[in-house]
């Protein structure tokens, strides 16, 4: 049954076309992952959907009738003056709507003119017994727990359910905007990167979600692991064009490109041909000049050519980022920590638990050319453990060594490193030290426009951010690479990019990342940081899955 049809959109917004006569069809249990490079309209389609955009004259987009939607956009807003969990419990209305009503049928119930009329009596109780059914089919009496317990398991903690919404992150606000739309659960869900900022316990409960929601989801995501965890689905926008496929996110990959290979071999056949045609058309009108009895060959032969359905270029590769991290190689032993402790003040604990122990006496070494994961659970102190190796906060106990001959480039994820204010160009040519027509011609390799070189940072997107700073670790000639979330806000051809730029690398890398994807593809070895202790595992994410 088909929940939602697009037919023949056009979207214009100012003065580009994101797409011109797509359609589409979502039925009613699917699980479709929307995919495409960033800017390729993949939220302006969702948004297209729900009704904040609207199509050109000509094409429309129709629900079947009953079907409701709900939509998590990227940036949810919620009053900043409410709790996390006071939104969260408003997510479904009728739960509040239904107490509501059942208060006033207790109050009828008790009105003398009910309990001394038998039909009116009748009557009230009948109604109450619907209520009530109606109550418990949507788990009202569990309610209150079930929407602390979807919180949780997304990742935010009890700490923070009753905190003002302007204290959270965007991440967490994203996690009440997701856990309001499960707990109404509308016929089809739309997610613009639901699983941004959750850690990878949060990202494996949102699979479980998705897989046994029982509408439609379609999920906007660059995280490949989640993709092929939890649809069946893809549909990829790309050049205006929105392609199908029937699997998941791996299987589409290996079929496009066979497709790509087999459109490519056609196209160079053709074109063969074509050749051959033309050249013998040259010779004919050579000998027409001769004999009048090739005059029909050129006829004959200009006819066919003319009507050849010529076949377009296949697009075999959309133009990339040109990442290139060097490095050198450096001291052999790149890291050390020799029982480092740390704990920071948290004053609302209780008298005896004034300080939070965040790590507890770590010793950790790593050498040169390795590349280390460190994960953990949002809040474990990931971060920490990189500003401490930074010098940005000093340990309470222990020592941190750094090789003589290591110099460290940080990626950091809020992009605090950046200069808003700042132009990209003022930017880059203060840390390569080059000229304006060099720092222009780099910043093209890194799919920006010489207009947005004049702009400031602050006009970024986030996945432009991600690529200005990927850019700045190329300038600052490092050799050991930290690395918080380097793949959060890039698509997935440049997530693809930065792997295959790590691989090359001639250092070391120590990387926090919830992407298991992008972990399998650049790590050797694994730090888990849990409960302020570190332990270590031999492999990629898959590998220590396997082992924890």
């Amino acid at each position: 049954m088909i929940s939602i049809s697009l037919s023949s959109v056009t979207l214009i917004l100012g003065a580009r076309a994101l797409f011109r006569n797509l359609s589409w069809e979502i039925q009613h249990d699917q699980k479709i992952g929307l995919i495409g490079p960033n800017g390729a309209g993949k939220s302006s389609l969702l948004k297209l959907i729900v009704g904040e955009y609207s199509p050109e004259p000509g094409g429309g987009v129709v629900r079947a009738k009953g079907v409701s939607v709900g939509y998590l956009p990227q940036h949810p807003e919620f009053d900043p003056q409410r709790s996390a969990l006071d939104l969260a419990l408003e997510g479904n209305p009728r739960v509040a709507a239904l107490e509501r009503e059942l208060e006033s049928v207790e109050t009828r119930l008790g009105l003398p003119e009910i309990y001394n009329n038998p039909k009116a009596l009748d009557k009230a109780l009948e109604a109450q017994q619907k209520l009530l059914e109606e109550y418990e089919s949507i788990g009202g009496a569990g309610y209150p727990a079930r929407v602390r317990e979807m919180l949780g398991g997304l990742g935010l903690p009890d700490s923070d359910l009753h905190k003002p919404v302007k204290l959270l992150s965007g991440g967490q606000k994203k996690l009440i905007g997701l856990a309001r739309l499960l707990l109404l659960r509308p016929s089809v869900l739309l997610l613009d990167e639901p699983d941004n900022h959750l850690d990878i316990p949060g990202k494996a409960f949102l699979e479980k979600l998705i897989g046994d929601y029982p509408g439609a989801v379609v999920l906007i995501s660059h995280d490949r692991y989640l993709l092929d965890a939890s649809v069946s689905y893809i549909a990829e926008i790309e050049n205006g064009r929105l392609t199908t496929f029937v699997g998941n996110y791996t299987e589409f990959i290996v079929d496009k490109e066979q497709r790509l290979a087999k459109a490519e071999e056609l196209f160079q056949i053709q074109q063969r041909a074509i050749a051959r045609m033309e050249m013998a058309l040259k010779r004919y009108q050579l000998w027409v000049q001769v004999s009048d009895k090739f005059a029909s060959r050129v006829r004959s032969m200009q006819t066919r050519l003319e009507k050849v359905e010529k076949l377009d270029r296949p697009e075999l590769e959309r133009r990339k980022m040109g990442l290139e991290l060097n490095g050198w190689r450096g001291s052999n032993q790149v890291l050390e920590l020799v029982g480092v402790s740390k704990s920071f003040e948290n004053p609302s604990a209780a008298e005896n638990v004034k300080r939070r122990v965040v790590l507890q006496n770590i010793n950790l070494m790593i050498r040169h050319g390795e590349r280390v994961g460190l994960v953990g659970a949002n809040g474990a102190g990931k971060s920490v453990l990189l500003r401490l190796v930074l010098g940005r906060e000093t340990p309470d106990l222990g020592e941190i060594k750094i090789g003589p001959s290591v110099k460290v480039g940080y990626y950091a994820q809020e992009h605090e490193t950046l200069d808003f204010n700042q132009t990209l160009l003022e930017t880059v040519r203060k840390v390569g030290n080059m000229s304006e027509s060099n720092a222009v011609a780099l910043l093209i390799r890194y799919l920006f426009s010489y207009q947005q070189a004049t702009q400031k940072i602050s006009t970024l997107s986030g996945g432009e951010r991600s690529r200005l700073q990927l850019l700045l670790l190329v300038l600052s000639d490092a050799n050991f690479l930290l690395l918080d979330e380097p793949t959060n806000n890039i698509d997935i051809a440049a997530a693809e990019v930065l792997e295959n730029a790590l691989a090359d690398f001639n250092g070391t890398v120590l990387v926090i990342s919830h992407d298991r994807y992008f972990l399998d593809r650049t790590v050797n070895r694994i730090l888990e940081l849990k409960g302020s202790k570190i332990r270590e595992f031999v492999g990629g994410y898959s590998d220590y899955v396997d082992c924890s």
